[in-house]
C-alpha cells in the first residue's frame, strides 16, 4: 500500500522530458481550483451536497447563465491584450491558467503563433510554462500558499506501481492462505469472489472515480460533497494513524530476523543446548515441548509474557530494530528517492521476483502435491457458516486497502480524461491473482515441511518399535491385543507414549499472521538446502511487503495534517520527523514481554470494524448526497463510458448493505463467543487461549470508537453552527472539453425509467430515498 508513484514523481519530475501539449492538457494539468475572491466572502452560506455549485447540471463546470470570476477575467485579459501593466489586485486573483493564457498570447505574438516547447523570456525569468505546467511549478506571480497547484503522476506506470503496491501487502501472503485453508479450502474462493464483486470492485471504483473527480485527498473530497460528512476523511487519517503505529513492529521483527538469517546454522534450526562441567548437556525443556522455531519465536524473538497482564522487561533488540524501522520510513518520506531513484522498483518488483522464485523452488519439493491439496479441495459445508462470509468480506478491506483514503488520494493526482474503471479492475483483479499466487507458494512450502514431518514421525516410530522387539519395521496388526503376552500392558504403555503421525493434522496446523510467517514457513526453510539464503530471500520480501505498506499509510497521515493545516509553518521534513518521532515513543509498547498481545489487539479492532464503517458512509455520501445520477456522468465524461446497472446497484444498495450485516454479524459474534488471545505457556511449549481483561476491552473500544465517532461528531457539530473543517472552493472540472473531447452529443443524460425507479431519481434530476427530499424541494421551490 506504499505511495511508491509519488516518491517517483518528487524524482523523475526534475528530468522530465519537455513534449508538447495540447489545450486540454494543459488545461488539465495546470488549472486547478477555483478562485475564492473576497467579494463572496460573506454572500451567504453555501449550498451543499448535490446543490453545491462543484455540482452544477453540466458536470462540474460554471453555469452559462453566470460567468464565472475566471470566465470574466479571461474576458478582460483579452480586452486589454494580456497588458503587463495590470494591477497587482487583479493579478493576484488570476488563476494559474490565465497566467499560462496570458503568457502563450504574449509568446505566439512574438514567435508568430509557433506550436511546441514555448519558453518564456520576459520579466517572468526564463520560467518554463510548460514544465511548470506539468510539474506543478508555481509560475512567477503565483502565491505558492494559495493552493491552486496540485501535483500529477509522471506517467501512468507510477500510478499503477503506486496503487498495487499499496494494495499488495502482507496480508495477501500471510492471511489469504491461511484463511482459504481454514474456511472449506477450494470453496472459500466463492464467498472471496462474491465478495470482490460486491464490495471490493465496486468500492475500488468509486474511491478512485471520486477522487479523480473531486481533485481532492481523502478529507476534501467528502468535506466537498457535504460539510457534515467532512468526519470520513478525519476517521480514515485516524485509522491510518493506529495501523501505521503498529505495522512498522511487523518490520521491525521483519528486521531481527534478516539479521539472523546471515548464520549457519540458521538459529532456530535446533534447540539450545545448556552445558555441564562434564561436557555433558541438557536440550532447553521448554523449545523441547514445542519445537526450535516455536522457541525462537516466542522466547529469543519476543521473550514473551505469560499473558498480557504481565508485561515484564522491554526487550532491547526489537526495540532497535523498531527504531531503525522507523528511521528507514522517515528517511524515505522526508527525502523521496532523491539519492536513488531505482529504489521503489526494487520495492515495488521485489516481492513478485522472491515470489516467482520460491513459486519454482516450491514446484520441486516433495510433499508440494499434498499441500495443494489441502490448500484446495473444496469443504462445501463451510460455505453454510456465516464466519466464513464475514473472514471472506473483512479481508477484502484489508487485502484492497480500501477506506484508507489511499486510493482516492492517488486518483486525485490523475488527468481528468484518465480511465478509472480500467484502474479499478486491474488493481483489484491483480490483488487477487496475488493472493491466489502467494497461497500456492506458501501451501507448496507448507505441504513439503507437513510431509518431512510426518515421515520423520513414522521413522521414529518405526526405530522405536524396532528397538523394542530388534526388527526394523512392525505393523500394528503384530501388536494386537492377543500377540502381546505377558509382556501386554507393557507394550500398551510403550504405544501410548509413541508419537501420532497424521499427515492431515500437519497440514491443519497452518497458522495465521505472525505465525504463519515466523514459525510455519521458517521450519520449512530449515529443510531447504543452503537455508540462510532462502531465509534472506523470505524476510526481505516481507520487510519490502510491509515497508510500502507503511509508507502509504503514513504518507496519508501526514498528507492529511498538511491539508487541515495544523501546523501551517512547519516544513513537511520537520513535521515528518516529528510525527515518526512521535510514533516511535508509542510504539515501544509493543517491545516489551506483553507487547505481542497488544499488537494482536490493535491489529484485531483498529482497522476490521472502522473500515467497514467507513466505507459503509462512503456510499452513503456518493448516492444520496452527492447524487448517483451525477456521479455517473461525470465518470461518463472522465472515461468515455457510463457506468452500468450493475456498479450502481452496488453503491446504492448491495456494498452498504453487505457492509452493514458484516459489521452487526461482527459485533454479534464478539458477544456470543467472546474474544480473547492467545497466550504462551513456557511449561507446556504451547499456546492457550485468554480472554481480554477489562482494561483490554476498554482500549477495544476506544480504538473502534476514536476513528468512528468523528463521522458523527462532525455533522453534529456542523448542525450546531460550529466549523471544525474549513470550506475549500471546488477543484477545476473541465466538463465541456471533456464533452466535446468524448463526442457526448447530449449535456445532460436522461435517465430512464428502470433508473428512475432503482436509485429514486425524481424528475427534478435529484435523488434520495423514493421521496421528495430537502434538496428536491428547494429546487422546485427555485425553479421558475
Amino acid at each position: 500500500m506504499a505511495n511508491v508513484a509519488q516518491l517517483i514523481r518528487r524524482q523523475s519530475s526534475r528530468e522530465l522530458l519537455r513534449v508538447p501539449l495540447d489545450r486540454l492538457e494543459l488545461r488539465e494539468l495546470q488549472h486547478r481550483l477555483l478562485p475564492t475572491p473576497s467579494d463572496q466572502a460573506n454572500a451567504g452560506p453555501a449550498l451543499y451536497g448535490t446543490t453545491n455549485a462543484a455540482f452544477v447540471e453540466d458536470g462540474g463546470a460554471p453555469s452559462s447563465s453566470s460567468p464565472s470570476i475566471i470566465q470574466q477575467q479571461h474576458l478582460n485579459l483579452g480586452s486589454s491584450g494580456a497588458s503587463n501593466t495590470a494591477s497587482s489586485t487583479a493579478r493576484n486573483r488570476l488563476t494559474s491558467l490565465d497566467r499560462i493564457d496570458e503568457k502563450e498570447e504574449h509568446i505566439n505574438g512574438v514567435t508568430g503563433g509557433t506550436a511546441g516547447i514555448i519558453t518564456s523570456s520576459d520579466d517572468n525569468k526564463g520560467v518554463d510554462v510548460e514544465g511548470a505546467a506539468i510539474v506543478g511549478q508555481t509560475p512567477s506571480g503565483a502565491d505558492p500558499s494559495s493552493g491552486d497547484e496540485r501535483e500529477n503522476w509522471d506517467s501512468k506506470l507510477s500510478f499503477l506501481l503506486a496503487t498495487i503496491g499499496y494494495a499488495v501487502g502482507l496480508g495477501n501472503v500471510w492471511r489469504f492462505p491461511y484463511l482459504a485453508q481454514k474456511n472449506g479450502g477450494g470453496a472459500f474462493l466463492i464467498p472471496y469472489a462474491i465478495m470482490l464483486a460486491v464490495e471490493g470492485l465496486p468500492i475500488v471504483f468509486l474511491e478512485l472515480a471520486i477522487g479523480q473527480r473531486l481533485r481532492k485527498g481523502a478529507i476534501g473530497v467528502w468535506a466537498q460533497i457535504s460539510p457534515y460528512l467532512g468526519g470520513i476523511g478525519i476517521a480514515s487519517t485516524v485509522v491510518s494513524f493506529n495501523v501505521a503505529l503498529y505495522y512498522n513492529t511487523i518490520i521491525a521483527w521483519c528486521l531481527y530476523y534478516l539479521f539472523q538469517s546471515f548464520q549457519y546454522p540458521l538459529p532456530w534450526s535446533e534447540c539450545p543446548k545448556e552445558y555441564f562441567e562434564n561436557g555433558s548437556y541438557a536440550i532447553n525443556m521448554e523449545c523441547k515441548q514445542s519445537s526450535p522455531t516455536q522457541y525462537f519465536w516466542y522466547r529469543e524473538t519476543l521473550d514473551i509474557s505469560p499473558d498480557i497482564n504481565t508485561p515484564q522487561s522491554f526487550n532491547w533488540k526489537i526495540t532497535l530494530c523498531l527504531f531503525i524501522a522507523w528511521l528507514m520510513a522517515y528517511l524515505c518520506m522526508a527525502k523521496g528517492i532523491a539519492s536513488s531513484g531505482k529504489v521503489v522498483y526494487i520495492t515495488a518488483t521485489f516481492p513478485y521476483i522472491v515470489l516467482i522464485i520460491f513459486f519454482v523452488r516450491g514446484m520441486t519439493l516433495h510433499g508440494m502435491a499434498d499441500g495443494l491439496a489441502h490448500l484446495f479441495t473444496p469443504k462445501w459445508e463451510k460455505l453454510a457458516d456465516p464466519v466464513v462470509w464475514l473472514e471472506a468480506g473483512t479481508q477484502i478491506f484489508f487485502s484492497l486497502g480500501l477506506a484508507f483514503g489511499g486510493l482516492i488520494a492517488f486518483s486525485s493526482y490523475n488527468p481528468v480524461s484518465n480511465h478509472c474503471y480500467r484502474d479499478a479492475i486491474l488493481v483489484s483483479l491483480t490483488n487477487f491473482f496475488t493472493s491466489m499466487f502467494a497461497a500456492v507458494v506458501i501451501f507448496s512450502v507448507i505441504g513439503f515441511k507437513a510431509r518431512m514431518t510426518y515421515e520423520n514421525c513414522l521413522e521414529t516410530r518405526n526405530q522405536t518399535l524396532g528397538r523394542l522387539f530388534d526388527t526394523t519395521v512392525i505393523g500394528v496388526s503384530d501388536l494386537a491385543g492377543d500377540t502381546m503376552g505377558s509382556d501386554g500392558r507393557h507394550l500398551s504403555a510403550v504405544l501410548q507414549e509413541l508419537p501420532v503421525c497424521d499427515l492431515q493434522q500437519e497440514l491443519d496446523n497452518t497458522a495465521s499472521g505472525t505465525g504463519l510467517a515466523f514459525i510455519i514457513c521458517t521450519e520449512a526453510v530449515n529443510q531447504f538446502p543452503l537455508a540462510p539464503l532462502w531465509s534472506v530471500l523470505f524476510f526481505l520480501m516481507l520487510l519490502t511487503l510491509g515497508i510500502d505498506s507503511q509508507f502509504g499509510t503514513l504518507e496519508g497521515v501526514i498528507t492529511s495534517i498538511v491539508d487541515l493545516k495544523i501546523f501551517p509553518r512547519v516544513r513537511k521534513e520537520i513535521l515528518t520527523a516529528t510525527l515518526c518521532g512521535f510514533c516511535c515513543v508509542l510504539s515501544i509498547i509493543f517491545t516489551h514481554g506483553a507487547g505481542n498481545y497488544i499488537f494482536t489487539l490493535f491489529d484485531d479492532f483498529s482497522g476490521n470494524v472502522p473500515l467497514l464503517i467507513i466505507a459503509f458512509f462512503e456510499c452513503i455520501a456518493v448516492s444520496y448526497f452527492y447524487g448517483l445520477d451525477r456521479f455517473a456522468n461525470d465518470i461518463e465524461l472522465m472515461t468515455g463510458s457510463r457506468p452500468g446497472i450493475y456498479w450502481m446497484i452496488c453503491w446504492k444498495y448491495l456494498s452498504p448493505l453487505t457492509m452493514l450485516i458484516i459489521v452487526i454479524a461482527s459485533f454479534a459474534k464478539i458477544i456470543v463467543e467472546g474474544s480473547g488471545y492467545l497466550a504462551w505457556v513456557a511449561e507446556a511449549g504451547t499456546t492457550r487461549h485468554l480472554d481480554w481483561p477489562p482494561w483490554a476491552q476498554v482500549l477495544i473500544a476506544v480504538l473502534v470508537l476514536v476513528s468512528a465517532l468523528w463521522i458523527p461528531g462532525i455533522a453534529i457539530a456542523r448542525m450546531f453552527g460550529c466549523q471544525p473543517l474549513a470550506d475549500e472552493p471546488p477543484a477545476w472540472f473541465p466538463a465541456d472539453e471533456l464533452r466535446e473531447f468524448r463526442k457526448l452529443t447530449d449535456v445532460h443524460h436522461q435517465p430512464s425509467t428502470m433508473e428512475k425507479l432503482l436509485f429514486c431519481i425524481h424528475d427534478d434530476g435529484t435523488e434520495g430515498l423514493c421521496f421528495p427530499t430537502s434538496s428536491s424541494a428547494q429546487s422546485k421551490a427555485n425553479s421558475p
